[in-house]
């Protein structure tokens, strides 16, 4: 055998022996680990190719001899050849853009483990662990154990989440962010209505200020507490908020906010989930919180003005 060749031969054995040893340890196995798999797989393309290459252009360099068009230009009085491009050079690049292309689509990583999809999953694990667990304890409690249990778990729940921006007794750290001591209350609703409100991306878009001030904001605000009964404030608030909160309250189909349950731990849950603007930042959307720690933070809000 020639020279060349039983030396392609031993190097290749090596190369793919040290790779097998990197890639698995010294116990070997692939595991049917997609990864390993496909490090081994790439390894041995690359080492035929490589030696391949190497026997064939080293039995090139040993046979051929110069010969064809010079290039005009030169280099220290050196020319390239004006050589076509190598057919087996060009199939290699095209096979390598179709590999990749199949390797990010099909092989790795939209499909095969992912940290962040581990994560995911054990969260909707253990959130619906916590969900069982929760309705199991719930059931032994009355309603007033229970209101407070709420009421318990929905602070520990905001000390993590919330009171970064709000502070520690929620007073909006200095007017930064919003007083949720005052929420849920008259004065909280005249405030809306005066200054406006944003950041809450309903259809209908933000609350301007100035719809109403004054006798007016306050006959509105004490019309909205009493779910939109008497007379104070119903001719009032029919001028001013019915166009885009209905003459029910109801926020005319989502489109905007359902007034009904303003003050009610429901509203906070739906802030919570939709995320809001304000005068420090951005509020973002509280996905990583379960439902069952949405209600339980608005119930925590709803008992401070209480």
């Amino acid at each position: 055998m020639n020279k060349l060749y039983l030396w392609g031969i031993i190097m290749g054995a090596l190369m793919l022996g040290a790779t097998y040893i990197a890639v698995t340890g010294t116990k070997g196995g692939l595991n049917d680990d997609i990864i390993n798999i496909l490090t081994i797989a790439g390894a041995v393309s690359l080492v035929i190719i490589t030696v391949f290459v190497v026997i064939k252009y080293v039995r090139q360099m040993q046979t051929d001899t110069a010969d064809g068009v010079l290039a005009r230009e030169t280099w220290d009085g050196i020319a390239e050849y004006e050589n076509e491009l190598p057919v087996g050079w060009a199939v290699t690049f095209l096979l390598t853009i179709v590999w990749g292309m199949w390797y990010f689509i099909a092989g790795y990583p939209l499909n095969a483990y992912s940290q962040i999809g581990e994560y995911n999953e054990e969260v909707v694990t253990l959130t619906t662990k916590f969900e069982k667990d929760f309705n199991e304890k719930m059931s032994n409690f009355s309603e007033t154990e229970k209101t407070q249990y709420m009421i318990d778990m929905g602070e520990s729940v905001y000390i993590t989440e919330c009171m970064i921006c709000h502070g520690l007794t929620a007073d909006g750290i200095d007017g930064l962010s919003t007083d949720l001591n005052n929420w849920g209350t008259h004065a909280s609703i005249v405030d809306a209505i005066v200054n406006g409100s944003k950041g809450l991306n309903y259809p209908m878009g933000d609350m301007a200020a100035g719809f109403a001030s004054g006798q007016d904001a306050t006959d509105i605000a004490v019309y909205i507490m009493n779910d939109l009964s008497g007379e104070t404030g119903s001719i009032a608030y029919d001028n001013a908020c019915a166009g885009c909160h209905g003459t029910d309250g109801k926020g005319l189909d989502g489109s905007s906010p359902d007034l009904l349950v303003y003050g009610e731990s429901g509203f906070i849950v739906d802030v919570l989930n939709r995320g809001k603007k304000g005068f420090i930042g951005d509020m973002p959307k509280f996905d990583r919180l379960s439902d069952k720690q949405k209600e339980a933070v608005g119930a925590y809000i709803s008992s401070l003005n209480k």
